[in-house]
């Protein structure tokens, strides 16, 4: 049905949820990272996640955003409004975005039919010329149409919108920009006939001192802050955004990337820049992390200090690159052939990449080894207002042997802790050989069962042993009833957490940052006194399940809500498995 002028007014509201849906070049995404900086101007916090087709290049996308008045982790259930510059293969991000039975669904006429299962819900549909309006404007463009409209609806202030849009658009001259301002004022004209608003609850304060930054940026951020000085990368979804942001910083700090010709070349070439003494990363998804496996293997057995990055998507294979998953867990923690002991960990949320990044060069350049941070394409590619990360103190410290040329020196001396001094390339005394062969102490290669005995009980030992802190992972509240969860689905736990507790029902949150060398007792006394525990994935396999069954006991009742992507699971999911369960 399609209506205007009805009396209904929406309530103010704690969050709103909308979507900005368009075909290939129709600016979509660019609509939402406006709205998105203006609500962050106007003192809201929110969060922009983006669903987009396989294509190389263009296609059908949509940018979904949760505003809110305080932070905000996950997308809710349903959506209160969807945009649709056109409407044109919509339909496949329709179990993406549900609108709610109160919603609303303004398009275009003339941008083809409304995919039935957007409109499901019996919510309200409203047509409107924005391509009509765009041609009566010189150089005008129906998604700034679109954005005005988006804008007015929420009751975000004119001036801002208009601020940031000249910002952005500054690049393409004074005649965009004018054109720009008059689509918006249009389609805020628009937005005042529908007798109809969204209105957030107002913020506590303005939003000085937060962040506005993507999960990839704030990881880029964490290993330059670590200490991180050359990355090697063959670009590749949902990672590549990563390489973009260290480019020109590292640049800046007299470091260096270098695109390699494969994904094997730039995890050798991090190897051969840490050899040197360069703490080095190489970021990748899936199928670039399979790759480099061996490699991985070589840095262990060398015990040569790297950072992986391996922001995952929908596998196996080629997957969907532009969806997340949790399924690369088993190939992170068990991919490497032999006994390859290293160390994965894994960003609780878009904020805490910066964290654990940062803490991920500290781990490998403090042990001697190789570590792997799974991120996932919700993380990484998700823009969020945060506030400011605080500062941590994790620097690159690498145990480095002393000049010596009385001493026979041996790299891979069997010590207390299992991290033997490193030498660097022409330090005197210092020469040894670093490959992938069993070796002695010296670094010679060896086929003596003690001296293969000897390395890898030595490199198991270093990072057992390692002190990690309370780092491991995120406690938080009490209860009976466990939810056990990693990486980015700690935000919908910890929000399902939240309603819960305003029903009555009190959990306590596990949320594992540190996935490898696994924490079983520090997990023990974690969950000691729950009845019940929910282990909580996204992938179809329950992975993470199988990993933390085949290593400890948990207690009581263990049940586990797990699925593949890319429908990412939600706090009212999760609230519904707690109650059926007590029920």
């Amino acid at each position: 049905m399609t209506s205007r002028g009805h009396t209904f007014a929406g309530d103010e509201r704690d969050s709103i949820s909308l979507a900005i849906v368009g075909s290939g070049g129709a600016g979509a995404l660019t609509v939402g990272a406006l709205l998105l900086d203006v609500a962050a101007r106007a003192g809201w916090y929110g969060l922009m996640t983006r669903s987009v087709g396989p294509q190389i290049r263009g296609g059908e996308a949509a940018a979904l955003l949760r505003l809110a008045a305080v932070p905000v982790e996950c997308m809710a259930a349903s959506f209160d409004l969807i945009i649709a510059i056109d409407w044109r293969n919509a339909g496949r991000f329709a179990a993406e975005m549900p609108l709610s039975r109160d919603g609303l669904a303004v398009g275009d006429p003339r941008g083809g039919e409304v995919p039935e299962a957007i409109m499901a819900s019996g919510a309200e549909r409203i047509d409107i010329p924005m391509k009509d309006m765009a041609k009566n404007i010189p150089d005008g463009r129906p998604n700034m149409i679109a954005l005005g409209i988006a804008a007015g609806l929420l009751g975000l202030p004119q001036a801002a919108l208009f601020e940031v849009m000249e910002k952005r658009l500054a690049d393409k001259g004074k005649g965009a920009v004018a054109a720009s301002r008059t689509a918006i004022e249009a389609g805020f004209s628009e937005a005042g006939t529908i007798k109809r608003t969204f209105r957030l609850a107002a913020p506590d304060r303005d939003g000085a001192g937060r962040w506005l930054i993507t999960g990839n940026e704030a990881t880029g951020l964490g290993a330059v802050r670590g200490g991180i000085r050359f990355a090697a990368a063959y670009p590749i979804t949902p990672a590549t955004e990563i390489l973009e942001w260290l480019a020109p910083v590292l640049s800046g700090l007299g470091g260096a990337l270098v695109q390699a010709e494969d994904e094997l070349g730039s995890v050798n070439m991090a190897i051969g820049a840490s050899f040197g003494g360069k703490p080095a990363l190489t970021a990748t998804s899936g199928p670039g992390l399979a790759l480099m496996i061996e490699s991985l293997g070589l840095a262990t057995a060398a015990e040569v200090p790297i950072l992986i990055i391996d922001v995952m998507r929908g596998g196996p294979s080629t997957g969907i690159p532009t969806k997340s998953e949790q399924s690369d867990l088993n190939i992170a923690v068990y991919g490497c052939h032999g006994d390859a002991p290293h160390i994965v960990v894994a960003p609780l949320s878009v904020g805490d990449c910066l964290f654990t990044t940062q803490w991920a060069v500290h781990l490998a350049e403090a042990t001697q080894t190789p570590a792997i941070v799974l991120s996932d394409q919700f993380l990484g590619q998700a823009r969020a207002v945060i506030d400011r990360p605080a500062d941590v103190a994790f620097l690159a410290t690498r145990r480095v042997a002393e000049r010596s040329s009385e001493n026979a020196y041996c790299r891979y001396a069997v010590t207390a802790d299992g991290v033997s001094p490193m030498a660097l390339p022409g330090m005197a005394g210092g020469q040894y050989t670093a490959d992938g062969l069993t070796h002695n102490s010296a670094g010679l290669p060896s086929s003596q069962a003690h001296d293969h005995h000897d390395q890898l009980a030595k490199r198991r030992r270093k990072i057992e042993g390692f002190a990690y802190g309370h780092h491991w992972a995120n406690i938080e509240g009490d209860g009976d009833v466990a939810l056990l969860t990693w990486g980015s689905l700690t935000g919908a736990a910890r929000e399902a957490q939240r309603q819960l507790a305003a029903q009555g029902i009190a959990t306590r949150l596990v949320a594992l940052r540190l996935l490898s060398p696994l924490q079983t007792e520090a997990l023990a006394e974690a969950l000691t006194g729950a009845e019940r525990v929910l282990v909580i994935e996204q992938s179809e396999g329950a992975q993470f399940h199988r990993h933390l069954r085949a290593q400890c006991d948990l207690p009581g009742e263990v049940r586990r809500l797990s699925r593949a992507g890319p429908r990412l699971i939600g706090p009212e999911e999760i609230c519904a498995a707690v109650r059926q369960w007590r029920s």
